[in-house]
């Protein structure tokens, strides 16, 4: 299905049926991302998949895709979808959209599970990386940029022993145009530090972490111990993509929570 969103046109995905959960890919993935744990999942809830702007086969729009637009886009889609109130699952730029989620609208939000992301927006080297990265996608194209970026989303115990995951996840990526890519890096680049969001936060959240992950444990901690009774779990030989990495461990711990959260 496809929304107009302020200047971007939308797609996502419904399956399943049940209590209502958004599942927010990784940058520079797609709704695809999630195709190993919809099944286990979809028998018992209603999962929304969007593309995020910028990604997949929703359109970039105008300008940086910043947080603010992100998070506009999704409350359009849930509208569309006639989700009311749901639990917000989201990896990586998913997790920096949920913090912008529950800044905008957190009567819509039921639950929040934050995997593989952090709360801190980008320091200046960051930001400098991310804005020529984006210069360079542009020049270059996206293959240069996502052959670049592969080893560092996926764990080194994926490289190495599952050449078949790495091979799919390399498929979903190339999906990507060079227009979205340079949007969403720019958009990223310009994120608000959500650390003081942190403490605002009054819904059952779980933080789930990748062992393997680029981005350090001590993220995912700070965002448990920053949100009054958060949960946490980390998945063993997996990086930063560990639902792709790890669809089995990751649709069972998401499962055992979100019916905990439900039945409540």
């Amino acid at each position: 299905m496809q929304i107009d969103s302020d200047d971007a046109t939308i797609y996502y995905e419904i399956h399943g049926n049940g209590p209502d959960v958004v599942l927010l890919h990784p940058f520079p993935a797609n709704h695809k991302f999630w195709v190993p744990i919809v099944d286990a999942l979809a028998s018992r809830f209603r999962l929304t998949l969007p593309d995020l702007r910028g990604h997949g086969q929703s359109q970039p729009g105008d300008g940086p895709a910043t947080m603010r637009k992100h998070a506009r886009d999704i409350l359009h889609v849930c509208d569309d979808a006639r989700v009311q109130r749901a639990v917000f699952v989201g990896c990586s730029i998913g997790g920096y959209v949920n913090f912008e989620l529950w800044r905008q609208a957190r009567e819509r939000v039921k639950g929040l599970a934050f995997i593989d992301t952090k709360a801190p927006g980008d320091p200046a080297e960051a930001r400098a990386n991310r804005l020529k990265s984006a210069e360079d996608v542009l020049a270059r194209g996206p293959e240069v940029f996502i052959d670049g970026l592969l080893p560092k989303l996926l764990g080194r115990t994926t490289r190495s022993n599952r050449p078949d995951i790495a091979a799919a996840a390399r498929a979903i990526l190339m999906e990507s145009s060079a227009a979205g890519i340079a949007a969403v890096q720019r958009g990223m680049a310009d994120r608000p530090d959500s650390t003081p969001t942190l403490s605002t936060i009054d819904v059952p959240t779980l933080v789930l972490f990748g062992d393997e992950d680029d981005v350090p444990l001590s993220e995912g901690e700070a965002i448990r111990n920053g949100i009054r009774n958060a949960e946490m779990r980390v998945v063993e030989k997996a990086g930063h993509y560990s639902p792709f990495e790890k669809p089995e461990e990751v649709s069972r711990l998401l499962r055992e929570w979100l019916e905990r959260l439900t039945r409540n």
